[in-house]
């Protein structure tokens, strides 16, 4: 665990958002991205399952509910190691700043909950590049489930449904995504990632994480 537990020397900057679905990550992210922009700092986005090598495999064997927990797991590491090194590392050493909506810890979240073994998951990622900042948005599983169905039903693998919980998926949702969240929660003090409440304001959060950055960029001489 050497690499996600010690300061990486590149010279730029790797910020990630994590939490389930119907957190507000992805919102916080475009906010801060849309900023650093408007101040002139270079800035590259990258998010989970969006490998052009693997990410439509992975999509397919979704749409066609043929993920075993291990195979789901090792299809989205094969998708996290082809990003890191064609798009998070070259950035890195150019001095960007990387977004990243979602990370390792999300492998760690998710597949532990569908009975991986946390230590194997965690192997598999050791060769992750560890963030200068990660935050983690703690959310109620029922709050998520009503901000996701006000648009939409819990998707399949999102529900938990692999796992025959329940037959019904809002409750297999709810059992499902306690899941993944307990284990967010462990990892808070594990790898230092900085918890926020999901429920505050939109404002309060993007203000919260922006002046967690700022810390950061001062630290490598970089006002903002």
């Amino acid at each position: 665990m050497s690499n996600l537990t010690e300061k990486h020397n590149l010279k730029g900057t790797l910020i990630c958002v994590e939490g389930i679905d119907g957190s507000g990550k992805s919102t916080q992210l475009a906010l801060l991205r849309d900023w650093l922009k408007s101040i002139g700092q270079d800035v590259i986005f990258t998010e989970w399952n969006s490998s052009m090598l693997i990410s439509q495999t992975t999509k397919l064997a979704k749409k066609k509910n043929l993920l075993s927990p291990r195979t789901f797991s090792l299809l989205h590491a094969v998708d996290f190691a082809d990003r890191l090194k064609q798009v998070i590392e070259p950035a890195l050493k150019a001095g960007f700043i990387v977004l990243a909506d979602r990370y390792a810890y999300t492998a760690f979240a998710r597949d532990v909950a569908r009975g991986v073994d946390r230590q194997w998951v965690r192997k598999v990622y050791d060769f992750a590049i560890k963030p200068d900042l990660a935050v983690y948005f703690d959310i109620k599983p029922e709050t998520a489930m009503n901000r996701i169905c006000s648009n939409r039903a819990p998707k399949f693998y999102e529900a938990g449904m692999d796992l025959k919980l329940s037959n019904d998926p809002y409750e297999s949702y709810l059992i499902f995504q306690s899941r993944v969240i307990k284990e967010y929660q462990s990892m808070v003090d594990e790898f230092g990632l900085v918890k926020l409440d999901a429920d505050d304001s939109i404002h309060s959060k993007q203000v919260a994480i922006r002046t967690l950055l700022r810390e950061i960029l001062k630290e490598k001489g970089i006002e903002v």
